[in-house]
């Protein structure tokens, strides 16, 4: 599938357009901002855009009024048909946030509930006791997610809720044409109706992509019973940038092997060294030359790499205390550096060789600061050779190769690996 084949990029787009925080509900086209940053990715060798929350909503997005209109602080949607179309026409795939647990106060079905009580017509929507009431005092009391009562946890056993979420994203589908749905908080959903939508989407469009959002390990029920085609790989997230710091290389290889050996044979996890909900890649590492290794592992190891906006040139931003602001940051325009081209050349890499998307790993030679593994498929061998420390180091390797990073063929049985480096060899 196409989705196993290329590299993701992640935008936030209220904040990566600067909108107001509170949905103001005035009519403002700035999504379509993002249409003068698509020709970058498509030079980055991005393949697919996830989009964080675009429907309309109370505030951050994830609390969602109207699951069949584009954000009043972005724009219309035939402002986001126009996005998804320009995305498309630069070979760009197209993947939305699916909140489906839950919704915002400012919901339109929730407002008639508060409106009409025990008459409404969808109060079998949530989850709902009208002999109790709300912190907000609405008369009745109803479940919010993880005791947050500003997102209001839907009913999904409801019948008419499925068949209302449904028609939502058939008109995704349909009139805007994407190619796949992130859901949301995952682990909270039940896992049937992962795969009743599994089937719906596919129905629509026949390599339509499903994604989980799985925060543990030892998931592999969501590709068993809920259908998923990937899931969000935390361990590796945290095994890349822990293993960086503490100069320790078997976490992360405990890590791959546990992962693609053990839990999810034959399955793609989604990997990301950051996201719009941990902190940047380049807060996190103690040694900012680190970061190309961070990525040229994402872009080699197994995974469908996805890279959060701005961190391929090196944002910085640290998790505050209330707010996650500071990992959203507004966007003027692309910045092209020396890290941007470097992880510009890993994707090209990538994108080149069949054996780095989806071929057999093998771990090859493994030290505290030192981590050696190959990719194959259809005959077809890379090597990869990663030296974390602050030596060169001497490693040895029959045969010839092409050392994909500068072109040159050279033999490997006496290789001088520089420090702090990602070397691919293409092997003869």
């Amino acid at each position: 599938m196409w989705f196993e084949n290329c590299v993701f990029y992640s935008i936030y787009p209220l904040n990566f357009v600067d909108a107001p925080k509170q949905n103001d509900g005035i009519i403002t086209h700035r999504i379509t901002k993002i249409i003068d940053y698509i020709p970058y990715l498509e030079d980055m060798g991005i393949g697919a855009i996830y989009f964080n929350p675009v429907f309309s909503s109370d505030t951050h997005g994830y609390d969602t009024r109207d699951y069949t209109k584009l954000d009043e602080r972005l724009g219309t949607n035939e402002d986001m048909i126009q996005l998804i179309k320009c995305c498309h026409q630069h070979h760009i795939k197209v993947v939305l946030d699916g909140v489906f647990n839950h919704v915002g106060r400012g919901f339109v079905p929730f407002i008639d509930v508060q409106k009409n009580k025990m008459n409404s017509q969808y109060k079998d929507f949530f989850k709902i006791d009208f002999n109790g009431n709300s912190n907000y005092n609405d008369g009745f009391y109803y479940q919010g997610w993880e005791g947050h009562y500003e997102l209001v946890e839907l009913n999904l056993e409801n019948e008419s809720l499925q068949n209302y979420l449904f028609d939502a994203v058939s008109m995704w589908i349909n009139d805007w044409d994407i190619d796949g749905i992130r859901l949301d908080v995952a682990y909270s959903l039940p896992l049937w109706f992962m795969a009743k939508l599994k089937n719906h989407c596919r129905n629509l469009k026949e390599d339509f992509f499903l994604l989980g959002e799985v925060l543990g390990d030892n998931a592999g029920y969501m590709f068993d019973q809920a259908h998923l085609d990937s899931i969000t790989d935390y361990p590796q997230f945290k095994a890349i940038w822990s293993s960086l710091n503490s100069l320790n290389m078997f976490e992360l290889a405990h890590t791959i092997k546990r992962n693609y050996m053990e839990m999810y044979k034959n399955h793609t996890l989604f990997s990301f060294v950051d996201n719009h909900d941990v902190e940047r890649i380049a807060s996190k590492l103690e040694d900012k030359d680190k970061i190309v290794l961070a990525f040229g592992l994402l872009l080699t190891l197994p995974g469908i790499p996805c890279i959060y906006y701005g961190s391929e040139w090196g944002i910085e931003g640290k998790k505050m205390q209330g707010s996650d602001d500071s990992l959203r940051p507004a966007i003027t325009s692309p910045v092209k550096n020396d890290l941007s081209n470097q992880i510009k050349k890993l994707i090209s890499i990538r994108n080149l060789h069949e054996s780095l998307q989806n071929g057999v790993y093998k771990e090859v030679n493994l030290n505290n600061q030192f981590f050696a593994y190959t990719r194959e498929s259809n005959n077809k061998k890379i090597l990869i050779v990663v030296n974390i420390s602050d030596q060169s180091e001497h490693y040895c390797y029959d045969g010839n190769a092409t050392n994909l990073m500068t072109d040159v063929t050279q033999s490997l049985n006496d290789l001088n690996v520089l420090p702090k480096s990602v070397n691919i060899f293409l092997l003869k």
